[in-house]
């Protein structure tokens, strides 16, 4: 047990990025803290962290260690978590890793919801627009908006995701409307650099099917859907966006769609999960929550079309909110 506990010092200094930090983030004192990592480098026989008066900085060894010691903690909770289960419990807490984009807009609200179902199930949230490796960074759960391509990574997908190009409409006035997607190569693009298709947009021929790779570019890029949207609002250029981000712009007719028809539908939202022999019963409970709360969110996107309570250009019923 003395080595567990200094293995979870030791990664929560890493985690943290420092002696302080880490404290303020467990509740322990610094010194507490300094006294594990120093014993467990004892223990080993080789210094896992080169110290200065102002960060930290892993080793060799470090480098090595932090890896496999997230892997045994990780598979110790686990099993921990199958004997609950025994019980019919779902305790602990969650590390998820989401877009600032899906957290910052109305689809956070599952995670507060899910929070609030379920009190005895601790949420850790990260919000980042750029993909994480959820092993090595120690994440249970990984929410994404892409075309899942990721054949190392268990996943289920939780809703349909809608993609529209978009410009202002001064920008069309300026430059016109392209009627075929290979015009875009002469046109300014936004570009989300965060995006798996970055520069290469993809369309789909509504006639023939097949797909079109577009190379693209533009003045500004950007690695937040969020800000790719200001960009497209001030005029830059045409930008590729999840049709959540802009759907009040497009309401309000200060962003319009164009070549609707060559746009695929293959994306979606997923959670990612990393290859594990158990998925503990907190993460399960987890991802049927929040794919049974997306599915509602259709439902109830669905009847304000059919009863015509939509404005229009709002959502279809198989856009995600």
């Amino acid at each position: 047990m003395d080595t567990l506990t200094r293995m979870r010092a030791f990664l929560a200094v890493v985690e943290n990025e420092g002696f302080s930090a880490a404290a303020r983030k467990t509740g322990r004192s610094k010194a507490l803290l300094s006294k594990y990592v120093r014993e467990l480098e004892d223990e080993l026989g080789v210094l896992l962290i080169n110290r200065t008066t102002r960060q930290i900085a892993l080793t060799a060894a470090g480098e090595v260690y932090v890896r496999r010691a997230g892997t045994i903690l990780s598979d110790l909770e686990s099993l921990n978590e199958e004997a609950r289960e025994a019980t019919g419990e779902a305790k602990g807490r969650i590390r998820v890793s989401a877009a600032r984009t899906f957290g910052d807009a109305e689809l956070g609200l599952s995670l507060v919801d899910f929070a609030k179902a379920y009190p005895d199930i601790g949420l850790d949230i990260h919000l980042d627009d750029n993909f994480v490796n959820l092993v090595e960074e120690g994440f249970d759960v990984a929410i994404r908006m892409t075309r899942l391509n990721d054949s190392a990574m268990i996943a289920r997908r939780l809703a349909s995701l809608d993609f529209a190009i978009v410009a202002s409409p001064e920008l069309l006035a300026r430059l016109g409307r392209p009627s075929h997607p290979s015009e875009f190569v002469d046109y300014p693009a936004v570009v989300d650099s965060n995006s798996r298709m970055f520069s290469n947009w993809m369309f789909r021929d509504p006639v023939t099917q097949e797909q079109i790779s577009v190379a693209v570019s533009g003045q500004f890029t950007a690695n937040s859907p969020v800000t790719v949207r200001a960009a497209a609002l001030a005029g830059l250029g045409f930008a590729l966006s999840p049709s959540f981000v802009v759907r009040d712009d497009l309401e309000a007719g200060r962003l319009v769609t164009v070549l609707d028809e060559y746009m695929t539908s293959d994306a979606g939202i997923y959670a990612v999960f990393p290859h594990r022999r158990h998925l503990p019963a907190r993460v399960r409970v987890f991802v049927d929550y929040l794919a049974e709360w997306f599915k509602k969110c259709n439902r109830k996107v669905a009847g304000e079309l059919a009863n015509g309570h939509a404005a229009d250009g709002a959502a279809r019923p198989d856009q995600v909110a």
